[in-house]
């Protein structure tokens, strides 16, 4: 608990850049940078000199970003041109850059640190999108420390490795679900209670690790983890759309980039499973004894892991309730 202040779920969440022709040679241009309270990432756009801005900058934190609105006039347009940000090789996040035309036609971009620049191309095709989103996928789960909680949660609970599997699946398909419906509009829930909401999930599967000390525990959550993975997959799914909706979908290729931005979830869900179970085989006897024995020396390894888990989303819980009540 003394810790657990420093955790946060998504603070390495990507950079958003957003340039939209809004008349002939005129763009709207909108940035978001991750922030905490007043601070903010030290990241900062740099458009090409050909772009003059037309109305003043206008920015404030909003929902754990830095959000900044103007317009520029580009004759030009921004083909061939390169956008760059400053500060971008000194951070540890990514930045999403896309640009739509008047014609419909949308470019996009993912750059990092190692790459913190790009030129403009014509258009952008449905391949490029695909490399982006699932790439955002990836970073989102493996940067969503709570759904990683939530997904070891699950496999100490499930400790056979055939309820592994079947528990994890039932977690994909149920998040897959929401977040299909929740991007494309046919859910809106407000973002603050689903991530308390997501919060006491955890919190409720590290208790049922805890219960699940006796060999002969009949309850439901013990003798099916796979459906109390499917039920609060459904809540984690809408908190993945609602990290989607901070970067937008390209209105051009808004099926490719949920497809491949939930491939993204699996595969960096996929890869902490792998490594979370291949940790377990490589300590031998012990990650048996830990998993799936009950004695209670494997009894007391899982407490332990239960009652940090269960820790840290406790904190995550009381904070976010109070984030959206104050």
């Amino acid at each position: 608990m003394a810790v657990s202040g420093g955790a946060h779920a998504h603070d390495l969440r990507p950079a958003y850049l957003a340039i939209t022709e809004s008349a002939p040679d005129a763009y709207s241009v909108l940035w978001k940078a991750p922030a905490m309270g007043e601070m903010r990432l030290a990241v900062y756009p740099r458009l090409p000199d050909s772009a003059k801005e037309t109305t003043p900058r206008e920015g404030a934190v909003m929902n754990d970003a830095y959000v900044e609105r103007w317009t520029v006039q580009a004759p030009a347009g921004f083909a061939g041109e390169t956008i760059a940000f400053d500060g971008l090789p000194e951070s540890r996040t990514d930045v999403l850059v896309r640009i739509e035309r008047l014609s419909g036609e949308v470019s996009t971009q993912r750059l990092t640190p190692a790459s913190p620049s790009f030129s403009v191309p014509a258009a952008t095709g449905w391949q490029q999108v695909a490399v982006a989103y699932v790439w955002l996928g990836v970073e989102h789960i493996l940067f969503g420390i709570d759904h990683l909680l939530f997904v070891l949660a699950l496999i100490l609970l499930a400790r056979r490795w055939s309820m592994i599997a079947l528990t994890i699946t039932a977690f994909t398909v149920a998040h897959s679900i929401t977040l299909g419906a929740a991007t494309l509009g046919y859910l809106n829930v407000p973002g603050p209670p689903v991530e308390a909401a997501i919060a006491l999930s955890i919190v409720l599967v590290a208790v049922e690790i805890v219960k699940s000390r006796a060999a002969g525990d009949v309850s439901i959550t013990a003798r099916f983890p796979w459906l109390v993975a499917f039920g609060f997959g459904l809540l984690h799914g809408l908190g993945f759309a609602g990290a989607l909706s901070e970067v937008g979908l390209p209105n051009h290729a808004i099926p490719v980039a949920l497809l491949f931005f939930n491939i993204g979830v699996e595969l960096g869900q996929l890869a902490f499973t792998a490594v979370v179970l291949v940790s377990f085989a490589m300590l031998g006897r012990l990650s048996i004894s830990v998993i799936r024995s009950h004695t209670p020396h494997a009894w007391a390894a899982r407490a332990v892991a239960a009652y940090a888990i269960g820790g840290i989303a406790s904190f995550w819980l009381i904070e976010r309730v109070g984030a959206f009540l104050a």
